[in-house]
């Protein structure tokens, strides 16, 4: 069965994390998964997306017994260029990797019982991507996320910028639908270009620069057309580069 279920309907994808057994912790699977939702919305017609997890935490993170290699495949705009809003849709806990894909969103609605934690210090894990939190949110309250790995209650990530908008629990979906109509229902040429703007003017950390890339280094180095290459050369003929 599927980690990630995508639903589309009037311009909208839905894009549902369902391992709410495990508070969704990210495995490479789920990853994998959500780098495909990512990219079908980006191909398809829907106008913004809404990413959202099943059961009572949004995601606590990399599954520790069984951690993803490729994490990053999980992060909205890192995994794959979108150039579409997302909105999160959040409750319960976002520990980790779950703060690096909500920091890439556009907008995030919180249930109030949303909390923020980043505890990678405490037990030696580091995927490179958080210390993009530091122009999403101020810098000394990022630095206390980073370095001190403590709580933050939803309504403190609201005070600083870093939450749009608090509901009731159970509400946050609806909420995050009702922004999402918004989008839709609005210019796409205008909500693109507005989005492109504002993203060229955000800094970003070192990795979401280089994770990308270095992944198209890696495609290249995968390839079929590099096996053809290489064999072509043995063979002294042309080779019959397929484009995969």
């Amino acid at each position: 069965m599927s980690l990630v279920k995508v639903e589309s309907s009037e311009g909208i994808t839905t894009i549902t994390m369902t391992r709410a057994e495990k508070r969704n912790a990210l495995t490479q699977e789920l990853c994998d998964g959500l780098y495909e939702a990512y990219r079908a919305f980006e191909a398809g017609q829907d106008k913004v997306a809404i990413l959202q997890a099943d059961g009572s935490s949004f995601c606590v993170g990399a599954d520790l017994h069984n951690p993803p290699p490729a994490m990053w495949k999980a992060v909205p705009d890192v995994s794959h260029k979108l150039s579409k809003p997302v909105i999160a849709a959040t409750q319960g806990w976002v520990i980790g990797g779950g703060i690096c894909m909500v920091m890439t969103c556009d907008l995030m609605v919180s249930a109030d019982t949303t909390k923020f934690m980043y505890p990678e210090a405490k037990v030696g894990v580091f995927g490179g991507l958080m210390p993009g939190i530091v122009s999403r949110m101020p810098h000394k309250v990022a630095m206390e996320l980073l370095l001190l790995g403590e709580e933050i209650p939803a309504k403190r990530a609201y005070d600083v910028g870093f939450v749009n908008k608090i509901v009731p629990q159970g509400e946050e979906r609806k909420e995050a639908r009702r922004m999402a109509s918004v989008i839709a229902n609005s210019a796409p040429l205008v909500i693109r270009t507005l989005r492109d703007f504002a993203n060229q003017t955000l800094p970003k950390g070192p990795a979401e620069i280089f994770v990308p890339e270095r992944y198209k280094l890696e495609q290249i180095a995968n390839s079929e057309d590099r096996k053809e290459g290489a064999a072509a050369f043995r063979e002294k003929r042309p080779a019959q580069f397929k484009g995969r």
